[in-house]
């Protein structure tokens, strides 16, 4: 006798659960995300039933003295761990679409089935797209929404870990409006050479950058989101051209690099559509698009409640059916201070950000 059983699209709680997996396998960002120190967006599942507004991303600075050597006791010349915090506002973040009884009766297929690709399509982008904000973001307020005073104390704050064209010299008196003025097209395109003093500013800096340590080669790798334009431009550079003829072979097994992205010096750049293009604020009015080069924990994705759905089939007297979709999570990205105090002096831990020529095709 054959048993009948509920298909899963129409078992809630399956869904639910299937469409968070689908959700970050479709994430543009998904193969940078993980729940360790060593993830480019950290994903941290906290509160769980508990009730709070925040979570904590924690950070523990590495042991810098130089111990004891010989005889010399260690009772008493211990050193004191460091440790710093984020704290990770989440929200509520829903949307929903509404189907007729007529409708829903002339489709084939079920309500909830029929929405799943509208609602999942939505979420991954509306992900992307508070990630790329995340990234921008100036001591937490949205790059478009900082004023010109909120710009320069952020500059105060993470002058070691900027770049604006292809030299420190365009750096401007702390100035950051002065400092994008100095972005030209002819000597501020995003090029192997900047990449690598990127790379060199990354490591220098106090505290350094740490880069994503591969889980398959071992190898240290820094990632770099980069808008078409810009990236049009390192493609174009003729020692990048030259460096990818083994990449596709030597990095199929990498997880953090796909296909169409570049390899250069352990950096892994990653073209992204969405990264925005500001006109009018380089030298001679020219585009300047910013360049988020990110180690280890650059991201924080603080999720309480994963996406779940609820349907509401009261809308019009019946007529309608509504579905929901709902998260309780946020991103930001991840600042630590450097002071004597937990939280003062904080500084981008996990980014350097970059500001390059982005001169739209002739």
């Amino acid at each position: 006798m054959a048993d009948t059983r509920a298909a899963a699209g129409l078992t809630v709680q399956q869904w639910d659960d299937q469409f968070f997996v689908e959700y970050i396998q479709g994430n543009r960002f998904a193969s940078d995300m993980g729940k360790t120190e060593n993830s480019i967006i950290q994903v941290k599942e906290g509160l769980g039933d508990k009730r709070g507004e925040s979570i904590t991303f924690g950070l523990l600075n590495r042991l810098v003295g130089s111990g004891v050597t010989g005889n010399q006791k260690l009772r008493g010349n211990e050193e004191a761990l460091v440790t710093r915090s984020h704290k990770l506002d989440i929200i509520v973040r829903r949307n929903a679409f509404v189907v007729s009884m007529q409708e829903e009766q002339y489709s084939a297929i079920d309500l909830r089935n029929a929405g799943r690709a509208a609602l999942k399509m939505w979420a991954e982008e509306n992900t992307r797209d508070r990630i790329i904000q995340a990234m921008g973001s100036v001591n937490g307020v949205n790059y478009t929404d900082a004023t010109e005073a909120e710009k320069d104390a952020w500059l105060v704050d993470n002058q070691d870990r900027v770049l604006f064209g292809a030299s420190k010299s365009n750096h401007s008196a702390l100035d950051h409006s002065a400092a994008l003025a100095n972005i030209d097209n002819t000597n501020d395109k995003l090029t192997s050479a900047a990449a690598s003093l990127m790379k060199r500013i990354a490591l220098t800096a106090s505290p350094k950058i740490r880069p994503y340590m591969s889980e398959t080669s071992g190898r240290r790798y820094f990632c770099a989101y980069v808008s078409p334009l810009t990236f049009r431009d390192l493609k174009n550079d003729a020692t990048i051209t030259a460096a990818q003829r083994d990449v596709s072979l030597r990095m199929q097994n990498e997880k953090l690099f796909m296909g169409g992205d570049i390899e250069w010096d352990g950096i892994i750049f990653k073209e992204v559509d969405e990264i925005p293009v500001y006109p009018g604020v380089g030298a001679g009015g020219i585009q300047v698009s910013p360049v988020f080069f990110c180690g280890a924990q650059a991201i924080g994705y603080g999720v309480n409640r994963r996406w779940f759905t609820a349907e509401d089939p009261s809308t019009d007297y019946g007529m309608e059916k509504g579905l929901a979709i709902t998260t309780f999570d946020n991103f930001d990205k991840l600042r630590f201070g450097t002071g004597s105090g937990d939280t003062t002096d904080r500084k981008d831990h996990g980014m350097v950000t970059g500001w390059f020529a982005a001169v739209a095709d002739a």
